[in-house]
């Protein structure tokens, strides 16, 4: 389902008249630089504009649909982050982490369906996926296999080069595109001896103190002898930066029929609720305010020898290097719902209204806010080592074989070896709370009261903190890579060329995840005070609210910050000595090891066709592709029910290994043909078959089983998984026509149209089954102890909550008698509200947690399989072109893509059914406005992406994550001081655009997160 909000209209509207204006404009003063150029004007084209004439040729002279990014110069790329400069290539968009662009989707196809080779040789990949993301990302899994560009850096990239049509002679794995990445070359240069920059930028982002201005630093040199047969080049950067974000969150959206909607209970005051109690409602689980701070360190090197000991023989070594260290601190202020709410009211949204106003208090004495502490930290590291060998057989005959090793590898990079390190404490100090979700953020209020649970003196200080739990994930991302490929060409004459080539590639990725669960004062805090006790100077108190600026959150003038790793190491210690130990709660370790043989023939041909110059390529790849998935399953020994909506999953020391095979076949034609009817106009018609093959999560041999959202009695539901190694890659037929009108020298439009028929897309099949012999102690069921509780509950006529079926259950467990559990819930029932006193509850399962006995049912897991069954079609447009306005240094750029699908989410999709959609899909425009002439160079350029969906199934009721509408405006001014001295100001993200999810409703709030400008003073030299 699409919307369209006003932000988005206004987009189209502003691109179209931007490219209206360009193509009238560009029209109009053709004949007056044609003439220009009759006259025998000699014109010298340098900097920015010469790297777009550079990137305007590939696109001329390539076969197929290609759009290229040129250096301006030597260690000069015009973009300070790789993704920045893609997404100013028509169909491409990025995603962003804090801000900086991460990774690509292209023509509607996310970063794992798109194919990013380095010298046209595919690296290993890695990432975890933990800094600058919602809470989702704690427990998240590294399983992509998507190219994270923030890991390079652009000085020492020559050009990128955007492949949009199939070629038998590229490998596969691209849908969407397959994206190049060329280096620097020392034999390529026109000039030889000792040449080179070198270049520093001082970076300040504004979410910070001036004080944290942090450096870039980078440096390319290159020699090659007079005979230009012998060469090298050495390419090295550092760069960090330090950035700060305000937030807000929700941490999940219950998706039930109003007749059964969480928290509506008897004495709940509903307004505007939904006529038809089957209708769909979205109520939250909680509200969440943060705030992070941000560090990023990327050091970058590349080392390449050419030798050309004879005219036919050219050999060439390179190695490349690359560490990313990112880390994250970031504090929470969470206002959970105990429940049943005293008001709530629906937005009268038809397909699934939201509750958007949400009031409690009146069932209660007190209840407790939260104040989590989180450390997220991660370290990529790449290395590569390559060999390749061009040698001429005979004129018309030549023969290259190519090697390539790389590894990557993602890992926790904290002091106690977690991803992500969660410390959990908070204050028992709220009388009553609401919320409002009517705006950007959810609008939080709450009354303080400490004279009951906290320290009495009147305000929330750190005396009325108490500790609840702690958690941490260490997520771990392998992937080897060793491929080797020949190719042999024959130019036969006549514009005549044929190619064979074979490839071999064998890819193994290992990914390992161990989670750990430690029970402090418990989530019911009975340990009041014991923060200030045990690590009281490692808390610091803060005006959360005052670090918004674009927002404006309430009730969030005090909050509490600690380091969490610090905080966790001092915890633990405490409370081991108290007898609580560390339990591991998840254990994962699987290995997806895939080897990929093909082979393809090509041919080339280029000629007149009716009188006109016109080329033809046409081919076909053979591929074939085996996998071996391995997997060693530690077997959970319980799921154990530890607070009224709080389960833990606790793994047992025994390990299963298992292992599966998958094997597939593909043929993979393709055909380009281009045509110029008419002088400087370019015709193409391209047909081509791509694949792209499955998210190595998918592959996984082992099966998991998750604990549910709450008791599964009111509507929980517990979840499994289990790959499938037996996946088919996703097929695409591909269709592009395009025509291109190259009006002068550096001036150009283009206009294209492309389908896409996909098949294979991986959906899932859903079997509710048991798992591993684990039994479900909140089922209700007859004979069970929550079954008795439910039970005596309905004869007191008290309302069957996630707090009162616990209390209930817990005090059965503890007493052995329904009877006695009865009475002492009864004398702690407030008859005025019919809701058990919370601060009893909270001592209840601060001492008690429900462990599941032989009367309980096995656990009925709603276990989700990857198939491959569905399939799909994607069509659009795209309008790109520049132009320079003679001699005045004036010029434009801009592009513009319009993507259609059949592929879209149902937001009105029943709760408990998977739901299949492509993610990725979205609109884009950019424009750029150039001005250069003699030593002064600027640029101003806006790049906007529409809504997209960026995942499915999210939570229990399998919501969909879309992001809102995001335009950047940055600038860009440099001078020339000398020939070899230049200087350099960046802006970006000038209008502090931030970044904004939601599920099934913008109002059903996921993520929205502030971004703030950067800066960046440089200098350069060159010699």
């Amino acid at each position: 389902m699409k919307r369209m909000t006003s932000a988005t209209a206004l987009g189209r509207s502003a691109s179209a008249a931007a490219i209206s204006v360009f193509l009238l404009s560009a029209g109009a003063a053709h004949a007056q630089d044609a003439a220009a150029e009759a006259e025998g004007d000699e014109i010298v084209v340098t900097g920015v504009r010469a790297s777009l004439e550079r990137a305007m040729d590939i696109k001329r002279e390539s076969n197929g649909v290609v759009d290229a990014i040129s250096a301006e110069d030597i260690g000069k790329f015009p973009d300070t982050n790789l993704a920045d400069s893609l997404q100013r290539i028509p169909g491409v968009s990025i995603s962003r982490v804090n801000g900086e662009g991460s990774q690509v989707t292209v023509r509607g196809f996310g970063p794992a369906f798109n194919l990013v080779t380095v010298n046209g040789r595919q690296l290993a990949t890695s990432s975890v996926d933990a800094v600058g993301g919602d809470q989702n990302v704690d427990f998240g899994r590294a399983t992509s296999r998507s190219f994270d560009f923030s890991n390079l850096a652009a000085e020492g990239v020559s050009r990128l080069e955007v492949y949009k049509t199939g070629r038998a002679a590229s490998p596969s794995g691209g849908i969407g595109a397959a994206i190049n990445i060329v280096t620097q070359r020392p034999l390529d240069g026109r000039d030889d001896g000792l040449r080179g920059s070198v270049g520093g930028k001082l970076l300040y982002d504004s979410s910070v103190d001036f004080k944290d201005i942090t450096p870039e630093l980078s440096g390319v040199l290159s020699w090659s002898n007079a005979e230009n047969n012998l060469g090298i080049s050495l390419f090295g950067s550092y760069q960090k930066r330090n950035s700060a974000a305000a937030s807000a969150t929700s941490n999940d959206w219950n998706i039930r029929p109003f007749s059964s909607a969480p928290g509506v209970g008897a004495s709940t005051v509903v307004t505007n609720g939904p006529d038809d109690p089957a209708q769909l409602v979205a109520v939250p689980n909680d509200s969440r305010y943060h705030y992070s701070e941000s560090s990023r360190e990327r050091l970058n090197g590349q080392l390449t020898l050419q030798f050309k000991p004879t005219e036919a023989l050219t050999v060439t070594a390179d190695a490349i290097y690359a560490q990313n260290k990112v880390d994250e601190a970031r504090s929470d202020q969470t206002n959970w719902f105990n429940r049943p709410f005293d008001t709530v009211t629906f937005d009268g949204n038809p397909v699934v209204a939201t509750a958007v106003q949400i009031s409690e208090g009146a069932g209660y004495a007190v209840k407790d806010i939260g104040f989590e502490q989180q450390y997220r930290a991660t370290k990529s590291e790449l290395t590569s080592f390559g060999l390749n060998a061009a040698l001429e057989l005979t004129d018309n005959l030549t023969f290259s074989v190519d090697g390539n090793h790389s590894r990557s590898e993602s890992s926790p990079n904290s002091a106690n070896g977690a991803s992500s390190t969660l410390v959990s404490f908070g204050a028992p100090v709220v009388d009553a709370h609401s919320v409002d979700y009517r705006g950007p953020i959810p609008l939080q209020n709450w009354v303080l009261d400490d004279a009951e649970r906290g320290n009495g003196n009147g305000v929330l200080d750190i005396g009325d903190l108490g500790t609840q739990v702690q958690r941490t994930n260490a997520s771990t991302q392998i992937h080897r890579l060793n491929q080797i490929s020949a190719d042999l060409a024959w130019d036969f004459g006549n514009g005549g060329n044929f190619a064979l080539g074979a490839a071999y590639i064998d890819s193994k990725m290992t990914s390992a995840r161990t989670q750990t669960q430690q029970t402090l004062g418990d989530w019911g805090i009975t340990r009041v005070g014991d923060v200030q006790e045990i690590a009281g100077n490692l808390i610091q108190q803060y005006c959360l609210q005052c670090q918004f600026s674009r927002y404006n959150p309430t009730s969030a003038e005090i909050a509490f910050r600690g380091n969490a790793v610090e905080l966790y190491q001092a915890f633990a210690a405490a409370y081991e000595a108290r007898g609580n130990p560390i339990n591991v709660t998840g254990n994962d370790f699987d290995e997806v090891n895939e080897k990929i043989w093909s082979t393809y023939a090509q041919l080339n041909w280029s000629g007149d066709m009716m009188g006109r110059p016109a080329k033809i390529v046409a081919g076909v790849r053979f591929e074939n592709t085996k996998v071996t998935s391995s997997s060693l399953i530690a077997l959970p020994d319980r799921i154990e029910w530890d607070s009224d909506n709080d389960f833990s999953r606790v793994v047992s020391a025994t390990i299963a290994p298992v292992s599966l095979k998958g094997d597939y076949t593909n043929l993979l034609p393709s055909i380009d043909f281009q045509i110029e009817p008419a002088d400087d106009l370019v015709a193409r018609v391209s047909y081509s078959r791509t694949l792209a093959r499955p998210d190595y999560g998918n592959l996984f041999a082992s099966q998991s089983a998750n604990a549910p959202n709450r008791p599964t009695f009111l509507g929980g539901v517990a979840t499994g998984s289990s790959g499938n190694p037996g996946l088919k890659p996703l097929v695409s037929d591909n269709f592009d026509v395009s025509l291109e009108w190259y009006f002068d020298r550096s001036s150009y439009i283009s206009a294209g149209f492309f389908y896409k028929n996909v098949k294979n897309f991986v959906g899932v099949g859903q079997v509710d089954q048991p798992l591993f012999g684990l039994r479900d102690p909140s089922s209700g069921a007859a004979g069970s102890r929550s079954g008795e509780a439910v039970a005596e509950l309905n004869r007191l006529g008290v309302e069957v909550t996630d707090v009162s079926l616990f209390t209930m259950t817990a005090l059965l467990v503890e007493t052995g008698n329904i009877a006695a559990a009865s009475t002492q819930f009864q004398a702690n029932l407030n008859p005025a509200t019919g809701q058990i006193n919370q601060a009893f509850a909270d001592t209840v399962l601060g001492r008690t947690d429900v462990i599941a006995n032989a009367s309980d049912p096995l656990f009925n897991f709603s276990v989700a399989t990857p198939i491959n069954n569905r399939s799909g079609n994607i069509h659009g447009f795209e309008l790109q072109g520049q132009y320079f306005l003679g001699e005045t240094g004036f010029g434009i750029s801009a592009s513009l893509t319009k993507v259609f699908g059949d592929v879209g989410v149902d937001v009105g999709a029943d709760p408990t059914a998977n739901v299949f959609a492509l993610v990725g899909l979205s609109d884009s425009f950019n424009i750029t406005g150039i001005y250069e002439k003699g030593p002064l160079s600027a640029r101003v350029a806006y790049n906007w992406r529409g809504e997209f969906l960026a995942g499915t199934n999210r939570g229990s009721s399998r919501n969909p994550v879309f992001f809102e509408p995001f335009g950047t405006l940055d600038a860009s001014l440099g001078y020339n001081l000398t020939d070899n001295i230049s200087l350099s100001f960046e802006a970006i993200n000038i209008l502090s655009e931030p970044v904004r999810s939601f599920g099934r409703d913008p109002s059903n709030l996921w993520f929205a997160q502030e971004q703030q400008p950067r800066y960046l003073l440089g200098a350069r030299y060159k010699f």
